[in-house]
């Protein structure tokens, strides 16, 4: 029975923090251990170009990503971990789809519909005012990454969707004119990846500037925590759990008994200072124990290039023969070796 083949990009513009651990990271890592799945991660940093143009930024956020999900515990035995700028092909493959997509299509995705309207609404500016090429079409770079690899599953977040929809509309376009080359694939949401709020109760992003990284020290870690926003509420006074940060975090690190027994703390009035040394307790006690080994890890980046390297091998083990075979379908010489 052949593997289910499932794909994942991070884009490399930040420092790891919870919310990416809790949604995508932690059940991401599981995954690589499924002897039934090939995984396929990769830090997309042609990705972050589009809206990080700090260099040094871009180079960091890959150090220190790559370092988080292997001190996590990524199976790279089973695993394609590798860098989306280590595979050239996927460039070749984002040209060839660019010319079999409709410009309509590109017109109705979000982040471009979003930038417009943001433009529309202000006096003065052209409609397309500070919008890229890049933002504009990087849904067929999202579309190369994905099928270049067949993927059949993509694990993304709800915004994500109309990508994973795209991506399907470019393949059959391809296919349409090609010949049958790509699995069409599909969008998987996560049931039990977490959402989580930030410090001022949005949801934890970059930004907004409101996240709690991964592998903060434990003295700032207590100190982040502390300064989540919460209501004025006395002690012994009851306290709703739903919208409330504290909870919500505290449930994408629990276990169902301990959840329901602080719902029970709630409705019982608790503090909010002790939910917070709680909640401390509980994060600092899942991450710990590789708070060293990421350290370390950063402080021997050979290893973490190695490790990519290795990975974008085997990643070129699939693209390099399948490219020639695309090659070939739209009529390219092949490359002379």
């Amino acid at each position: 029975m052949s593997k289910s083949i499932v794909l994942t990009g991070i884009t490399t513009t930040g420092t790891p923090h919870l919310g990416n651990y809790a949604g995508a990271i932690r059940p991401a890592i599981q995954a690589s251990k499924n002897a039934n799945v090939r995984p396929f991660y990769f830090l997309a940093d042609y990705h972050a170009l589009i809206k990080c143009q700090e260099p040094a930024r871009v180079k960091q956020s890959s150090l220190e990503i790559a370092a988080s999900w292997l001190a996590l515990g990524l199976d790279t035995a089973n695993a394609v971990f590798y860098r989306q700028s280590d595979v050239p092909e996927i460039l070749e493959l984002t040209w060839m789809l660019t010319c079999v997509t409709a410009k309509g299509l590109m017109n109705r995705a979000h982040a471009y519909k979003a930038a417009v309207a943001e433009n529309e609404e202000t006096e003065g500016h052209d409609p397309d005012t500070g919008i890229t090429m890049g933002l504009f079409s990087y849904p067929i770079l999202m579309a190369a990454d994905i099928l270049l690899f067949n993927a059949q599953q993509v694990p993304v977040g709800k915004d994500q969707i109309q990508h994973i929809e795209m991506a399907r509309d470019i393949a059959s376009r391809f296919n349409h004119i090609y010949g049958e080359h790509f699995v069409l694939p599909e969008a998987v949401l996560a049931d039990n990846a977490a959402t989580l709020l930030g410090l001022d109760g949005r949801k934890m992003s970059k930004s907004y500037n409101n996240t709690i990284p991964i592998f903060e020290e434990e003295k700032k870690l207590r100190k982040l925590i502390n300064k989540i926003k919460t209501n004025s509420l006395e002690p012994g006074v009851p306290k709703e759990t739903e919208n409330c940060t504290l909870f919500g975090i505290y449930q994408a690190f629990a276990h169902p008994h301990e959840i329901e027994e602080i719902r029970n703390r709630y409705a019982e009035g608790i503090a909010w200072g002790e939910m917070k040394q709680i909640l401390f307790e509980k994060i600092n006690a899942e991450i710990a124990p590789a708070r060293d080994r990421y350290e370390a890890l950063l402080a021997s980046p050979g290893h973490i290039e190695q490790e990519l390297k290795d990975g974008a091998e085997k990643a070129r083990a699939i693209t390099v023969p399948f490219i020639k075979t695309l090659r070939e379908a739209v009529g390219i010489s092949p490359i002379f070796s």
